[in-house]
């Protein structure tokens, strides 16, 4: 067995993990992040890089960098119910300079932070490392196995975080317990063609039988179906004719681009979910991200809550592990103060995902406007739509609490 020494062990090669790993390392701390997969390449990872997102970009100085890769800014979130395209969101009324959401590949944005901490001599990020569970002596955790291509791995730490995703091998070492919050729907997930005729960039389609979420990405759409949950098997059964035909129920103008769609051998199901720890950590471990919190894909805020746990993780832990002699205590009251900070922004993000869900239904269609549109409704749009904008604009571009790198964090 291979054995490695490092002040922090990162596992999972996500959002949190990696920037929480590039942050530390230019805060001079030793950071091992383990990423089970060869690659950051996966097709159903969140794209949506959101205002407080791109502000720590900016922070960490690597926005030259951030715009050199394809991207899709979308200065407004529409969608269009029934055949009328609603503007219900405008980034407009942000504060400058960062006035929109992006679509950006996630494996290209990983990419791109995990090229900037390798820059830092603190920092190692092994890709095949599958952890298999955590350390425990004493009653604290001191680091984690995992196997690797050239055999079975022992990392040890002062500090283990679980960074691993929803699925995380380490909450369930730890025998962290997650509150469960019921989703009626998952996600069947695709991609299309571009249609030859311009499209304006919708996010959402809806009509009474099918919603659709369509993101641009260069030369493609990628799609995700709003599916009954536990239904993707039943959808099957139909055939891709059926499902060709859901496409084009919610969004006419895909029809002809639907007939790409050769088989389900092109489609995945993404299980969606929305749970929350108790206890975020364990003397000597942290979860943070979709380990310490599964956020279904309304608004598309996963990728930068994870983001906000890592800055705010990093902002508390660097003073304390900056100094070699800190007892185990100090790092502990750091965990717990990590908790304290970012539980009530999730709990509160998660209560309006929670409040969408109920408006979505199970996914199986959406019928919130007539087209034409009846006078009430008109006047809705006219008056209650854009005085919400400016609100769901702070709470989408921002979520709750956003975080800043303090100066510790920084080089």
């Amino acid at each position: 067995m291979i054995t490695e020494r490092t002040r922090v062990c990162i596992v999972g090669g996500g959002p949190a993990g990696v920037m929480l790993g590039l942050l530390l390392a230019r805060g001079g701390i030793d950071v091992i992040v383990l990423e089970k997969h060869a690659d950051f390449f996966r097709d159903f990872r969140g794209d949506t890089v959101h205002p407080s997102t791109l502000n720590v970009i900016d922070q960490l100085g690597l926005r030259a960098e951030f715009d050199a890769i394809p991207h899709a800014p979308l200065h407004t979130l529409d969608a269009v119910i029934d055949g009328v395209r609603v503007h219900a969101i405008d980034f407009g009324s942000l504060p400058a300079p960062n006035r929109f959401v992006t679509l950006m590949p996630q494996w290209d944005l990983l990419d791109m932070l995990a090229g900037a901490a390798r820059r830092h001599p603190t920092f190692r990020l092994l890709m095949g490392a599958d952890v298999t569970g955590t350390i425990t002596e004493g009653g604290r955790i001191v680091g984690v196995e995992a196997q690797t291509s050239d055999g079975a791995l022992r990392v040890e730490a002062d500090l283990t975080i679980g960074a691993d995703g929803r699925g995380s091998t380490v909450r369930n070492s730890l025998g962290l317990v997650a509150v469960e919050y019921g989703v009626p729907i998952d996600v069947a997930w695709f991609r299309i063609p571009r249609p030859v005729d311009p499209l304006p960039d919708t996010l959402i389609w809806g009509s009474p039988t099918a919603m659709l979420v369509t993101i641009p990405r260069p030369g493609y759409l990628q799609c995700g179906m709003l599916i009954p949950k536990g239904s993707f098997d039943s959808i099957r059964a139909v055939g891709i004719e059926g499902f060709r035909a859901r496409i084009a129920a919610a969004a006419p103008r895909l029809a002809g681009v639907a007939r790409e769609l050769a088989s389900f051998e092109d489609v995945k199901l993404l299980s969606v979910q929305i749970d929350r720890l108790r206890r975020w950590w364990r003397p000597g471990a942290l979860c943070i991200g979709d380990a310490a919190h599964a956020m279904s894909p309304i608004f598309g805020v996963g990728i930068n809550y994870a983001v906000q746990d890592a800055v705010a993780a990093a902002n508390l832990l660097i003073p304390v592990l900056n100094h070699p002699a800190a007892p185990p205590a100090a790092i502990d009251r750091a965990l717990g103060a990590l908790q304290r900070r970012r539980a009530l922004p999730t709990a509160l993000m998660q209560r309006i995902q929670r409040i969408a869900h109920g408006v979505i239904g199970s996914g199986g269609g959406l019928h919130l406007l007539h087209n034409p549109p009846t006078r009430r409704e008109r006047m809705v749009m006219r008056v209650a739509i854009p005085t919400a904008r400016p609100i769901l604009a702070r709470i989408v571009g921002y979520g709750f609490r956003p975080e800043r790198i303090r100066s510790g964090a920084r080089p």
